[in-house]
């Protein structure tokens, strides 16, 4: 499905990701785990064509994404949800909802997709008239979920969905993508939470200054001490 191989990104002059190779299986779920500054948000955004690549290839089916725009990677079954959420707060959730589906395709299974970001966030159906910059950051980053799930991915780019969340919209917000995976999406999750992350990942890689330095099973990783004590506060 998706192959990247041997990447590398620069902001300016400064190379913020350096030869890195991962890939994403169909009905996957692929984590990339890494401190703060490690490359993450870089690495994620290149391969949504948010940032030009300065070596390597992205591939989907093996088909070059690179030469794809951005705004055209749902049109190939491809949806982000940003760091940060990225929603248009003067406008309400269900007007920030539909702009997920703007694709024909996805369009006209409007109705459908709805029905299924309601069902995953009873609470936006609730707020659905309600202005998305009045929300709570956790019904925020439901409504950022729920925009890429209107696109009717094949493959799911996360951004630090937990990042700035209480713990219990944590847990929700990692349920929620498990269940988003065991629909049959593939899930590539960026994220700084490495025990959250592990649980529900099928592989993953650390990334560390811009550097993939360790990959495999998540259950193979923390046994590394390394990892463990870095990432997982064990001794």
């Amino acid at each position: 499905m998706l192959e990247v191989e041997h990447l590398e990104v620069a902001h300016g002059d400064a190379v913020a990701v350096w030869d890195v190779s991962l890939s994403v299986r169909p009905r996957d779920l692929v984590t990339v785990v890494g401190p703060n500054g490690a490359g993450k948000t870089t690495l994620i955004n290149a391969i949504a064509g948010l940032l030009p690549i300065r070596a390597g290839t992205v591939r989907l089916d093996g088909g070059d994404l690179a030469s794809v725009p951005a705004h055209d990677l749902c049109r190939h079954g491809i949806a982000l949800v940003p760091e940060g959420r990225r929603l248009f707060p003067a406008m309400t959730v269900e007007e920030n909802l539909e702009i997920g589906c703007y694709a024909p395709p996805a369009r006209r299974l409007r109705g459908r997709s709805l029905e299924r970001v309601y069902a995953t966030f009873p609470i936006l159906r609730e707020r659905r008239r309600q202005l998305a910059g009045s929300l709570s950051g956790g019904q925020q980053q439901m409504v950022a979920i729920g925009r890429a799930l209107m696109a009717v991915p094949r493959l799911l780019l996360l951004d630090e969905p937990s990042l700035g969340l209480a713990p219990q919209i944590v847990d929700q917000v990692f349920e929620v993508v498990a269940g988003i995976h065991a629909d049959g999406v593939a899930v590539l999750l960026v994220e700084q939470n490495v025990i959250q992350a592990f649980a529900i990942a099928a592989r993953a890689y650390v990334l560390e200054q811009g550097r993939i330095v360790a990959e495999g099973a998540p259950s193979e990783l923390a046994q590394d001490a390394r990892i463990r004590e870095a990432y997982l506060g064990q001794q």
